[in-house]
């Protein structure tokens, strides 16, 4: 008998960061959404399910330090991003190249690109409101990175296409890039105004708390979002991974992925008593940093249960008794 429900894992209690919230938040989704709708973009359903999102709630958590401006630009690009996720779900791989080509065109010629699409014009205008705050470095993370997430979707869509499940170790490889996160961690940077050096963004323990950081809200997001993935056929899951690899049942691989979570919490923590230090200006911009990946951690845990994203309107029940009932399959 095929499993109707499964148990959470408890990661809340073991994110023991403290939950900051930026004060611009309502200006900010206000603006965000009228930039969205912004010449009839998305009707019905997609528009409910923008509301339902609740994108604001998870900038406002994640960059809760940021000014009004850099505040705005993450949401967009967040939202954005949330919206590019729902295109490139339904695209072969051949759709997911020439959107990825847009947009990366967009960023890295934001004002010699043309393009009559959308997503272009979206693309180029967060964009050039980004660029004249952002340190070079961080310009130039955000748009690799970005070209990383493309690189990493096309194969996500080859391997939804081919019906392929990869491996553990090829599908955490996979995941870090198509999460969409390590943009969003250039954005730390841009919401704070750091300009910390190349050399120390590059260095193994800066990447390594990036990395447990990544995985942390990738892998938790995979728990949350099983049940909707599930009853779409979706692979592209850390779950069905485990339970093919490891030959486990639904609730064990559900508990196998949730200890890998709070490892990765352990992981993030163990890195940070552990940092060297390179003078007391470049400390001080690494501490904001850190914390703005802390506030990530702690703001996509919470806000996995306000969206309606992955537990419809009842993400608060799910969160108090960690109860989920698995949505019938889609014919």
């Amino acid at each position: 008998m095929p499993a109707t429900k499964f148990i959470l894992p408890d990661l809340v209690s073991h994110c023991k960061f403290d939950i900051h919230m930026n004060r611009h938040r309502k200006q900010v989704t206000t603006e965000t959404k009228k930039w969205l709708f912004k010449g009839d973009n998305l009707h019905g359903k997609k528009r409910d399910a923008y509301h339902g999102l609740k994108a604001g709630l998870l900038t406002a958590m994640c960059y809760p330090t940021a000014g009004c401006p850099q505040l705005r630009v993450c949401n967009d690009f967040l939202t954005y991003l949330f919206h590019l996720d729902n295109l490139s779900d339904d695209m072969d791989n051949r759709g997911t190249r020439s959107t990825a080509d847009v947009v990366l065109n967009s960023l890295y010629h934001p004002y010699t690109f043309r393009s009559s699409s959308r997503v272009g014009k979206m693309s180029q205008d967060f964009y050039k409101r980004l660029i004249p705050t952002a340190s070079a470095g961080t310009q130039q993370r955000f748009i690799e990175t970005c070209d990383f997430f493309f690189q990493s979707v096309t194969q996500q869509a080859q391997d939804r296409a081919n019906g392929v499940v990869p491996d553990l170790e090829s599908y955490i490889a996979l995941r870090r890039d198509t999460s969409g996160c390590k943009p969003c961690w250039a954005l730390i940077e841009y919401a704070n105004n750091l300009d910390i050096p190349d050399e120390v963004m590059e260095h193994p323990i800066i990447r390594s708390l990036g990395e447990a950081t990544n995985d942390l809200v990738t892998w938790s997001n995979d728990i949350f979002s099983y049940s909707v993935e599930q009853s779409k056929g979706d692979t592209h899951n850390m779950i069905p991974v485990v339970m093919k690899e490891e030959g486990l049942d639904l609730q064990s691989a559900v508990d196998f992925v949730g200890s890998l979570c709070k490892q990765s919490i352990d992981r993030f923590n163990d890195d940070r008593a552990n940092l060297p230090s390179w003078g007391p200006k470049i400390d001080r911009d690494v501490a904001i940093y850190l914390d703005g990946l802390a506030d990530w951690m702690v703001g996509s845990l919470h806000w996995s249960f306000e969206t309606e994203r992955y537990f419809g309107k009842n993400g608060r029940t799910v969160k108090k008794t960690g109860i989920v009932n698995l949505l019938p399959r889609r014919s």
